[in-house]
């Protein structure tokens, strides 16, 4: 497997996407068919993101700034639609988006955020 790809979910729409077979939100708020992928993230991406979308509480590791939120790990290797790695502005930083619907098969692993918050804070300090 390659570098493993990261979504932001809200819990309970993961969960409704367990039954479906196929996860089809973008981002908070907007669906694939809105934005025309979703959006992902490498595993350093994430927490700047969740600041993004979810303001300053979310990732704090304090235990209430999650929000409800989850990881998806996702293999990238098990995903059916293109994965193209992108810039929103010319010369910034580039994200992955997966253009098609992400397989609930393609998510290997679902940590609550503030779990993965706490475990990445972790393995970010010095030994």
């Amino acid at each position: 497997m390659t570098e493993p790809l990261l979504h932001l979910a809200e819990a309970p729409l993961w969960e409704a996407a367990r039954g479906t077979g196929t996860y089809e939100m973008s981002t908070r708020g907007r669906t694939l068919q809105e934005e025309g992928f979703i959006h992902l993230s490498l595993p350093r991406q994430l927490p700047g993101v969740a600041r993004m979308l979810y303001g300053d509480g979310a990732g704090d590791g304090n235990g209430d700034g999650g929000q409800g939120l989850v990881v998806l790990v996702v293999d990238p290797d098990r995903l059916v639609g293109p994965v193209r790695f992108e810039a929103m502005k010319p010369g910034g930083e580039k994200f992955p988006h997966l253009y098609g619907p992400l397989p609930v098969s393609a998510v290997v692993e679902v940590r609550p955020f503030d779990d993965w918050y706490h475990d990445r804070r972790e393995e970010d300090e010095p030994q």
